[in-house]
C-alpha cells in the first residue's frame, strides 16, 4: 500500500498514526497509509507531538525545525509537512526506513 505523501506549497505532507506512551520510541511501521511512530511522552501539552517531530526529523534527515504538525494536534492521526524536502524523497525514505521496521520472516 504505502504512506501516502502528497506535495503542497507547505512542503511534502503525510499522515502519522500516534502511540504515545509506548515502552519503546521509534517508527513502528504503517497503518493506513500512514506512518505509525511511537514514543514514550504522555499525550499532554504536546510532549508526544514535539517527541514525534523529533523522530520524523531524525528518520528523514532533516532539522527538527522543517518538521511541522499541519493537523490533528489532540488526535492519533495527524499531519506532519516536511519543509525542506520534495514529496518524492520523503516517499523514498520513509520506505527505507518502513522496509527497515518490518520484522525478518
Amino acid at each position: 500500500m504505502g504512506v501516502e505523501v502528497t506535495q503542497t506549497s507547505h512542503g511534502a505532507v503525510f499522515g502519522v498514526k500516534a502511540q504515545p506512551r509506548a515502552r519503546r520510541e521509534g517508527v513502528a511501521g504503517e497503518w493506513n497509509g500512514c506512518v505509525k511512530i511511537t514514543v514514550r511522552e504522555p499525550a499532554e501539552g504536546g510532549r508526544a507531538n514535539a517527541a514525534i517531530a523529533a523522530i520524523l526529523a531524525e528518520v528523514l534527515g532533516v532539522r527538527p525545525a522543517a518538521v511541522e504538525l499541519r493537523s490533528g494536534a489532540a488526535s492519533t492521526r495527524k499531519s506532519f509537512a516536511v519543509s525542506s524536502l520534495d514529496a518524492a524523497t520523503v516517499r523514498a525514505r520513509l520506505a527505507r526506513v518502513l522496509a527497515a521496521s518490518e520484522p525478518a520472516p
